[in-house]
C-alpha cells in the first residue's frame, strides 16, 4: 500500500476517533441533561422495595397473618407521614389523582390495594366518582334518592363502598372528594315517566339523548325543581359520608358535533321545558318585552312588523324591556324599522342565552350549599373553552365557567391535544388570566407517566410545564386511574363474568 493511501487511512481512523468522542461525551451530555430534567422534578414516590414489601404484608393480612397485619398498618403509618411530609416540600403541594369504583371493588382487600397504589405514586389527594352514568355509589338499602346504587348484587345491600373508600384513603394520608356529574342526569333518570318535565328540550324538540354520541347522557333542565330537589338530596346523602371535598362534573348542557357544535340561534338553546319558559318570562320587565320574547322562542326571530304590532297594542310603554337590556338614550332619531329590528333581535338573542347559562350558575349555587354549610371545600370541573363565544354564536356546552363563584375550587380539564405542551399551556393561562385572586385553580391534566399517550405528552412533561406557574398553581390532578393502571381497572370491571 502507497504512503498516500497509508495517510488517508490514518486521516479516516483519527476521524472515526474522533468523531465516537464526540458522540460518546453528547451521549453523556444527554444523559446528564436528563438527570437534571428528572431532578427538577422530585416527586414523593414510594420505592419499588417498599411497594412490594407493603403488598407482600397485605396480601399475608389477607389470608389471616395477624403479624403480617401489623407489620402492613406500621408500613401504612409510615408512608402516610413520609407523603405528607414530601408533599408539603414538593410542588404541587396537592397532586390528585380521578378514580372510579365498580361493583368488584367490594372484594376484600381491593379498595386497599387501589389506595395502596394511589400513594405509592407520590397523590395525597384522589377525586372518587359518587355519582356517573345515572347510578350513585350509596348501599343499595340506604338509597333514598332516584339513582339505583352502583352495587346492586344480591346480599350486598349494606355494602357502603363510598364510607369505605373514604375511610381507607383517610388512614393512608389521601384527602378524598366525592366527584359527581351534575347536570348530567343518566340515562336511567329518563326511564321515569314522573320525570319526563325535567329533561331539557331544544328548539328542535330533542332531548340530549338524541344529540350527544353517548347514549347514556340525560341533561336536566336546571331550572326544574323536581331534578334541583333529586340533586340537593343526593348532594346531602354523599355528605354523610364525610368526604374531605366535593367536586361538581358537567355543569353544562350538552357537547354536541358538527355545525351543531356552535349555538347559532335560540332553537339550538335548551330552553323549551315549561320551568325554563317560566323563569325566562319572568324576566320580561313590561308587556312588550314579554310578548317580544314570546314571540323569538316560538319563531326564533322578532320581525318589523312583530315590532310595530306590539308598539301598537301597548301605547302606554316606551321601550320593550326585560332583565339587563339598556336601551340606547339620547338619540338624535327614532332608527329605522328595519335598524329596530336589528337591535331588537340582537338583544333577545343575547338576553336567552344570557338565561340558559344564569340556569347553570344558579344549579351550581344550589348543589355547593351544603358542602358550604358543613364546610367541606367545593369545587367546579369545566372545561376551558366551554364558554367560548364564536362571532355571534357559542360553544353549545354554554358553560359560564367565567363566572364561578372564586370561593368554589376550578377545576379545568386541561385537556388540550396538540401533540405537545403548548396548547395545554395556553389553556391554564387562560384559567388564571379570568380567575379573580385568590381563587384556588387545580388544572386537570390527562396522561400517564413515562410515556405519552393519545398523542399526549407524558405527565413529567405536562408538569415541568405548569410548574412555570407556581405559586399561582400549588394543586394538579390527573385523569385517571384507569389511564395509570389499565389492566388492573380492566380486570376490576369484568370479575363477575366468569
Amino acid at each position: 500500500m502507497s504512503n498516500y493511501n497509508w495517510k488517508f487511512l490514518r486521516l479516516i481512523l483519527s476521524w472515526q476517533s474522533l468523531s465516537a468522542i464526540i458522540i460518546n461525551g453528547l451521549l453523556i451530555f444527554n444523559l446528564a441533561a436528563k438527570s437534571a430534567i428528572a431532578q427538577k422534578i422530585p416527586d414523593c414516590r414510594v420505592s419499588l422495595k417498599a411497594i412490594q414489601e407493603k403488598e407482600n404484608f397485605r396480601l399475608l393480612a389477607l389470608k389471616g397473618n395477624k403479624n403480617a397485619a401489623n407489620r402492613y398498618q406500621t408500613l401504612l403509618k409510615q408512608h402516610k407521614q413520609k407523603l405528607q411530609s414530601c408533599r408539603s416540600q414538593t410542588w404541587p403541594e396537592t397532586q390528585a389523582l380521578w378514580l372510579r369504583l365498580y361493583p368488584c371493588d367490594i372484594r376484600p382487600g381491593a379498595v386497599e390495594q387501589i389506595m395502596d397504589r394511589i400513594v405509592n405514586k407520590g397523590y395525597n389527594q384522589v377525586y372518587l366518582e359518587v355519582f356517573y352514568d345515572g347510578r350513585v355509589l350509596l348501599p343499595a338499602a340506604d338509597n333514598p334518592t332516584v339513582w339505583p346504587a352502583v352495587v346492586r348484587t344480591v346480599g350486598t345491600e349494606t355494602f357502603d363502598l363510598l364510607a369505605l373508600a373514604i375511610k381507607k384513603g383517610q388512614q393512608r394520608g389521601l384527602k378524598v372528594y366525592a366527584w359527581m356529574f351534575t347536570n348530567n342526569f343518566g340515562y336511567t333518570y329518563a326511564q321515569r315517566i314522573d320525570r319526563q318535565s325535567a329533561i331539557a328540550r331544544n328548539g328542535k324538540n330533542q332531548t340530549s339523548l338524541s344529540v350527544v354520541e353517548e347514549g347514556s347522557q340525560v341533561f336536566i333542565d336546571p331550572y326544574n325543581t323536581q331534578a334541583k330537589a333529586d340533586y340537593y338530596l343526593m348532594v346531602q346523602q354523599v355528605l354523610r359520608r364525610r368526604p374531605d371535598g366535593i367536586l361538581f362534573d358537567y355543569v353544562r348542557y350538552p357537547r354536541q358535533t358538527g355545525s351543531d357544535s356552535i349555538a347559532t340561534k335560540v332553537h339550538d338553546l335548551w330552553l323549551f321545558t315549561p320551568a325554563t319558559q317560566e323563569v325566562l318570562f319572568r324576566r320580561a320587565k313590561n308587556s312588550k318585552g314579554l310578548e317580544l320574547i314570546r314571540r323569538f322562542l316560538t319563531r326564533g326571530y322578532v320581525s318589523a312588523g312583530d315590532i310595530a304590532e306590539v308598539d301598537k297594542r301597548y301605547p302606554q310603554e316606551e321601550e320593550p324591556m326585560w332583565e339587563g337590556r339598556i336601551p340606547a338614550k339620547n338619540q338624535k332619531s327614532l332608527p329605522s324599522p328595519e335598524e329596530k329590528q336589528r337591535v331588537l333581535q340582537l338583544d333577545l338573542w343575547l338576553f336567552t342565552v344570557a338565561h340558559a347559562m344564569q340556569g347553570i350558575l344558579d344549579f351550581v349555587a344550589l348543589a355547593t350549599y351544603p358542602a358550604k354549610q358543613q364546610g367541606i371545600p367545593a369545587g367546579v370541573v369545566f372545561f376551558p373553552e366551554g364558554n367560548q363565544a364564536l362571532g355571534q354564536g357559542y360553544d353549545s356546552r354554554l358553560q359560564p365557567w367565567d363566572r364561578f363563584s372564586s370561593t368554589l375550587q376550578w377545576h379545568p380539564m386541561s385537556y388540550a391535544n396538540c401533540g405537545n405542551v403548548n396548547c395545554i399551556v395556553a389553556q391554564v393561562q387562560q384559567v388564571l388570566k379570568m380567575a379573580q385572586p385568590g381563587t384556588k385553580v387545580i388544572p386537570a391534566l390527562a396522561g400517564k407517566w413515562g410515556e405519552s399517550i393519545s398523542n399526549r405528552p407524558s405527565l413529567e412533561v405536562q408538569m415541568q410545564a405548569l410548574r412555570r406557574f407556581s405559586p399561582k398553581i400549588k394543586g394538579v390532578s390527573h385523569f385517571a386511574y384507569s389511564w395509570q393502571y389499565p389492566e388492573h381497572d380492566s380486570e376490576r370491571k369484568s370479575c363477575y363474568r366468569g
